[in-house]
């Protein structure tokens, strides 16, 4: 039996067919994304705030990255024992650039590789996998 996959915080992401999205809002006027969803545009050159629900997903490069070497404070919630983990900025063909735990070990990370959002678990607690996006590299 496998186990039930809910997600860490219920609203911000989505999986249908295998396909990952996050949930947020983009600015017709001015183009400007955002993540998680907001109600008005914070742009200060933007002279119309006509804010859109807008999904995004996909594919995209990888910008930075970082490595967690120690466990996060509470109230994050991780599988024991502590795993050090990278956490990448990636910028979304979509237009939306964010952060997010990278699947890849650090030793195959690298800046400007191609990536593709995913959902996978996060932690596990209470008999369920705690899902959250996340970016895995694609093969070249």
């Amino acid at each position: 039996m496998s186990e039930q996959r809910v997600p860490c915080v219920a609203g911000l992401f989505s999986e249908t067919d295998g396909k990952a999205v996050v949930h947020g809002s983009r600015c017709t006027s001015c183009n400007t994304p955002y993540f998680p969803k907001t109600s008005h545009c914070h742009n200060p050159g933007c002279d119309e705030s006509n804010v859109e629900d807008y999904d995004f997903g996909g594919k995209g490069v990888l910008w930075s990255y970082s490595v967690a070497d120690f466990p996060p404070p509470p109230p994050h919630k991780y599988d024991e024992p502590f795993k050090p983990y990278v956490i990448g900025v990636v910028d979304l063909d979509a237009g939306l650039r964010m952060v997010g735990q990278m699947i890849d070990p650090l030793e195959a990370v690298q800046i400007g590789a191609q990536v593709e959002l995913v959902i996978d678990t996060l932690y596990h607690e209470d008999g369920k996998a705690h899902t959250s996006w996340k970016f895995k590299q694609l093969q070249n």
